[in-house]
């Protein structure tokens, strides 16, 4: 299960942050990549007992879903 994770971690956390970055349509699926990855931070950083990324991964899951309500959920954000 952790090789998944961490494959996970690396498609959805690469794609997120490569959209993000962008000036065009696509930068709104970034947050929704950002989201999806965050269950597998959560995962690997509990089960590797490493306490401080699963504060950081709480924080960022806040984060990417502050973006993802802004970006597809708040009215006006299309």
């Amino acid at each position: 299960m952790e090789l998944i994770s961490n494959i996970f971690i690396g498609i959805f956390g690469c794609s997120a942050i490569y959209l993000v970055g962008r000036k065009d349509k696509w930068k709104r699926y970034g947050y929704v990549c950002g989201v999806l990855s965050q269950p597998f931070w959560l995962y690997t950083s509990i089960n590797n007992e490493q306490w401080g990324i699963v504060f950081l991964s709480l924080f960022y899951c806040y984060a990417w879903s502050s973006g993802f309500y802004n970006y597809w959920i708040k009215k006006g954000s299309k």
